[in-house]
């Protein structure tokens, strides 16, 4: 099987109806939000998306894929390597309202003014929530300095307490 480029925009009614399938590709080169965000990206993210009817009689857009990047470790600033996963289910609609009537394990995806969905779109925005909110090394491969501690606060020294003069008072 062929690795294509997958198309930009799509129709989900009608791919949904052919029971559609489509493995292929994206050129990162073109997801400017993800370029600013990692430091390094490789040149392809490779993607399989579904489309189909579920029992409920909805649309639904399936599909997964991966990406390896290079993000900068907040403990040590060095670059690392990763592996960004991602899963989706979405379900097209046509406005806010027809969105809050989906089930729950359905993402609402709104539809362009031509009645289609916007395939790179989706796979950036996948691509953005898949990276760790804090990116950062293993701590045994993490460059940091050494005498830096890294989930465990220091002891508190006991302080007296500025209101122990009141009792004095009494």
């Amino acid at each position: 099987m062929q690795n294509l480029k997958l198309p930009i925009t799509i129709d989900p009614y009608k791919s949904a109806q052919r029971r559609l399938v489509c493995d292929g590709f994206f050129e990162v080169s073109e997801m400017n939000r993800l370029l600013e965000a990692c430091e390094s990206c490789a040149q392809q993210v490779n993607v399989s998306v579904n489309f189909g009817v579920d029992e409920l009689g909805l649309v639904v857009i399936n599909g997964q894929g991966s990406l390896n990047v290079s993000l900068a470790c907040q403990r040590c600033t060095e670059p690392f390597e990763t592996t960004l996963d991602f899963e989706f289910s979405f379900s097209p609609v046509k406005n806010q309202d027809a969105a809050e009537d989906l089930p729950s394990y359905y993402d609402a995806i709104e539809l362009d003014e031509n009645g289609e969905v916007d395939l790179r779109e989706l796979v950036e925005n996948e691509l953005l929530l898949a990276i760790p909110l804090i990116p950062r090394h293993e701590l045994e491969q993490c460059q940091s300095p050494a005498d830096s501690v890294w989930g465990q606060l220091p002891e508190e020294h006991e302080k007296p307490n500025p209101f122990d003069v009141l009792k004095k008072l009494k």
